[in-house]
């Protein structure tokens, strides 16, 4: 019998979500429904008035984004439905948990920091990694001070947790 366990990789996501995070994804949806498909929509009504839709370009492109805005509101509705906000900060503000902000510093002294983020908000260029992560996994419930072990695409990597907020970084805080 093999008892070995499914890979990480296989998980399901998970559906928290920071109140910013649901925001920007339920204004996505918002503008989606109002502006944009309205938009092609009359696109669409328009090119087909020209004639011969078999070789009309904007027609058979409008069509096109009209399938693609569709698939993404059904997803973002969908999506939105199963998430779960997580506005509060927790009791112990000096321990990682999600919707941290962490500085963390490497071997070399390179500091960076990251926020943890649901998977649906992650953006490397804000700093944001999901907690699905492996570096995020590895910080769950670390404080300042402790040192992280993670085995990343490129070989193990080892960090020390340098400062904890639950607030965005200041200008004290060295920048990514």
């Amino acid at each position: 019998m093999n008892t070995k366990r499914h890979s990480d990789e296989h998980r399901a996501p998970s559906n928290y979500i920071t109140p910013e995070g649901w925001k920007r994804l339920n204004d996505e949806l918002a503008n989606l429904w109002r502006v944009k498909r309205p938009q092609v929509t009359q696109a669409v009504s328009d090119a087909a008035a020209l004639g011969d839709r078999s070789e009309n370009a904007e027609y058979i492109y409008g069509k096109k984004q009209l399938r693609e805005i569709d698939r993404r509101i059904r997803f973002l509705a969908k999506r939105l439905d199963h998430l779960v906000v997580v506005g509060s900060k927790p009791d112990d503000r000096g321990r990682i948990y999600f919707g941290a902000w962490v500085s963390l510093e490497d071997e070399a002294g390179v500091t960076s920091i990251y926020r943890i983020v649901g998977p649906d908000e992650f953006d490397l260029q804000q700093g944001f990694i999901s907690m699905d992560a492996p570096l995020a996994r590895a910080l769950m419930n670390k404080v300042e001070g402790d040192e992280v072990v993670v085995l990343l695409p490129g070989g193990k990597a080892v960090f020390v947790v340098t400062q904890v907020c639950y607030e965005p970084p200041t200008t004290d805080w060295i920048a990514i």
